[in-house]
């Protein structure tokens, strides 16, 4: 490369060649500015990620982070890919340095996946049995096959139910066959639409006017309020499955438990004159989740919807609950631990690491403090212990935690009460060790019981599809459609910690929900069932 202008050729040719040469190689290190660009903005997506895996961060801040860099690293994939395509498109463009051998500059790209049961077409482009040249026969010796992903594009079709009326020659009585059961009488809505329009709503955070806008492309006007009837009539009729499943899940002796803020439309307040008419709710998150230890209850959860956050409606969701409860210091627990008249308290506390975590580690992003550094060291090693352990029985995890853990928090216990005596009473180093040590007995239940896990992110992962479909929906229509918000995701959430495809689960339930003997319900939660219907079976 010239450096010097007293160095360039004075031969026209020779200088045209350069310019080129020097118009290549900058294109080349625009392309491998931009590859460093999308390695640098996926990797602070991922850190981004890998932080609130490892530390559990439960305000909306670190979310949008990482949102905004989604956002942002798509729109910088689309635009490198047309700014690439377009110097391929060139005579003399040089290759991007995604295709140079041995260049590490850019991030690998994962091959697409589908599933084994995807529907696949076979295309073969046979060349002929002659030879194009000679004439001659030709004889198989191989194939290259390349496989290309097509999308089938959703579309409505209408079922015509025709029912002949037949008379008997003989004594003229008039046979018909009985109409088949809808999921909604009288309506058109048949099983899998309905369960389409739930899905999207409830779990696909789609709002009703924007479904209508799809159908419409389909070819199909229904109105927002028949699609609005639609859906209260369907969940109407999942009613006895939900409380079925509400029923299993509070029945269980280890229960996890969260909540998140949910805004609701008040008009009343805005005719008082009270605010701007929205107020503040909360939706509840209850979790049985005995996986990680091998358990036999089915994994559930079951979402109720409160207009505040009194204590009171925790109190009444778990009236009839008990055993431990895994949680954070919400004060309206507490009654729940008290003793009751037989000196026995309903639920036994079990606390969250991964919150307790969370306070050490803000200290140290902010701080820099060395003694939160250690405090999430130590804390650390009790979780590099529990990865060991995941999966087993209660006895395994018992008697690894007794032998590995239960010496390691014991350390972590004095280390902190030590550290007490050493630190301002009135900082935030200080009310976090109070944190833990005030509530030790529920910081230490994880060891001597199995089946306690050592946080509560199973309820926090819960109430992720509520905080993601908040910036979808921003705020709900009513303290009825809240409610309604709530028995959906119970039984949606539900369907997918048992491995099933929601649509099609609920396609199949819708058909089977208004003949099912109601003594044998059961067999429709989603831990019991079976597809019927080819339907289902296709989704």
């Amino acid at each position: 490369m010239l450096n010097t202008a007293s160095a360039l050729p004075e031969d026209t040719a020779l200088l045209k060649a350069k310019i080129a040469e020097l118009q290549a190689e900058n294109e080349k290190l625009t392309t491998t500015l931009r590859a460093h660009d999308l390695v640098v903005q996926a990797l602070r997506l991922q850190i981004a990620k890998l932080k609130k895996q490892a530390f559990g961060k439960s305000s909306e801040k670190i979310r949008r982070e990482i949102e905004q860099l989604e956002l942002a690293l798509e729109d910088l994939l689309v635009t490198a890919s047309q700014q690439e395509l377009g110097q391929s498109e060139g005579d003399d463009a040089p290759a991007p340095a995604s295709a140079e051998a041995g260049s590490s500059d850019v991030r690998p790209r994962r091959r697409p996946r589908v599933s084994a049961d995807t529907p696949r077409e076979r295309r073969e482009l046979d060349p002929g049995s002659t030879c194009p040249d000679c004439g001659g026969e030709l004889r198989l010796v191989g194939e290259d096959l390349s496989e290309i992903i097509e999308m089938i594009t959703a579309k409505l079709k209408v079922v015509e139910v025709a029912r002949p009326k037949k008379s008997c020659r003989c004594c003229e009585k008039m046979v018909q066959v009985p109409a088949p059961s809808r999921p909604i009488p009288g309506s058109m809505a048949g099983n899998s639409l309905l369960a389409y329009i739930l899905v999207s709503k409830f779990d696909d955070q789609l709002p009703l006017y924007r479904q209508q806008e799809i159908f419409a492309r389909m070819g199909a006007d229904i109105p927002r309020s028949t699609l609005g009837d639609w859906c209260g009539r369907s969940m109407r009729m999942l009613l006895p499955v939900i409380d079925r499943i509400e029923a299993s899940v509070l029945s269980s002796e280890i229960l996890h438990a969260d909540d998140t803020p949910i805004r609701v439309l008040a008009p009343e307040r805005r005719a008082k004159g009270i605010g701007k008419g929205v107020k503040q709710g909360r939706i509840w998150g209850y979790v049985c989740d005995q996986r990680p230890w091998a358990g036999a209850a089915p994994p559930g959860v079951v979402y109720r919807y409160a207009p505040n956050w009194n204590a009171e409606h925790v109190l009444a969701h778990l009236d009839n609950a008990k055993g431990i409860l895994q949680a954070d210091a919400y004060k309206g627990y507490l009654k729940l631990y008290e003793p009751g008249e037989d000196g026995e308290a309903r639920f036994r506390e079990a606390a969250c690491f991964a919150h307790w975590r969370r306070d050490f580690h803000d200290i140290w992003t902010a701080q820099k403090s060395e003694i939160a550094h250690e405090a999430l060291k130590r804390i650390g090693k009790l979780y590099d212990i529990e990865r060991e352990i995941a999966g087993e029985t209660a006895d395994i995890r018992h008697a690894a935690r007794q032998k590995l853990s239960k010496p390691e928090l014991e350390k972590l216990r004095a280390w902190s009460e030590q550290q007490l005596t050493k630190i301002p009473g009135k900082g935030d180093l200080a009310k976090a060790f109070r944190y833990g040590l005030s509530r030790w007995h529920a910081f230490s239940l994880f060891i001597d019981d199995g089946r306690v896990a050592i946080d509560n992110n199973a309820a926090e992962r819960a109430l992720r599809p509520i905080c993601t479909g908040k910036k979808n929906w921003l705020f709900a229509g009513s303290e009825a459609g809240a409610e309604t918000l709530a028995r959906a995701m119970t039984i949606i959430e539900t369907a997918k910690m048992n491995n099933l495809e929601p649509q099609a689960y609920l396609t199949d339930l819708l058909s089977r929900i208004h003949d099912h003997k109601i003594n044998r319900l059961d067999e429709l939660l989603p831990w019991n069932w079976t597809p019927l219907t080819p339907l289902a079976e296709a989704a």
